[in-house]
């Protein structure tokens, strides 16, 4: 990425999440009450995982998108976790991480990262780990949408992945 590029995108990124904030505040209720009360203890994780993705540009490593991104999710699940009480979600919430990650590896390239894993990669693991929440949240008993066909999910992804490696072929 150019040198001359970085202060202006690490500006733009904070006025983003100044101004996501500032909505938030004005937009849903009880918002700000939620930040000041005890349930806005996982907010200071959320803000550590912003403020790594704003070192991240600041100093010229946008690499550092991928741990912001596991550090902001894990904010967000806890967060979730405190304000409803359901910690028993952890027994599938878990499946998140890959998907925190392959956010990671995608602000990682959008940031102008020319190591590792491409679009692609994230996108791949942002799947993968939603069809595996999807499959554990379903037989743990955290959700019951799909009730006893929850199998469909394994049948859907193995379709993909076969879809996919056939077409990967024919190129």
């Amino acid at each position: 990425m150019n040198e001359s590029r970085k202060p202006r995108l690490a500006v733009g990124l904070f006025l983003i999440l100044i101004g996501i904030w500032l909505l938030a505040t004005r937009l849903i209720p009880g918002f700000e009450e939620s930040l000041s009360s005890r349930l806005g203890w996982p907010m200071i994780i959320v803000t550590v995982g912003a403020f790594l993705l704003f070192l991240g540009l600041v100093v010229g490593t946008p690499e550092m998108a991928i741990p912001a991104s596991i550090v902001t999710g894990t904010g967000l699940l806890l967060y979730y976790q405190n304000a409803s009480g359901n910690w028993l979600s952890w027994s599938y919430a878990w499946t998140l991480y890959p998907a925190f990650v392959g956010v990671g590896l995608i602000f990682s390239r959008l940031l102008g990262s020319r190591q590792g894993a491409n679009f692609r990669h994230g996108l791949n693991l942002i799947l993968i780990s939603l069809v595996m929440f999807a499959i554990f949240g379903s037989f743990l008993g955290g959700f019951a949408f799909l009730g006893p066909y929850w199998p469909l999910i394994l049948v859907a992804a193995g379709l993909m992945l076969l879809l996919q490696n056939i077409f990967v072929r024919q190129h």
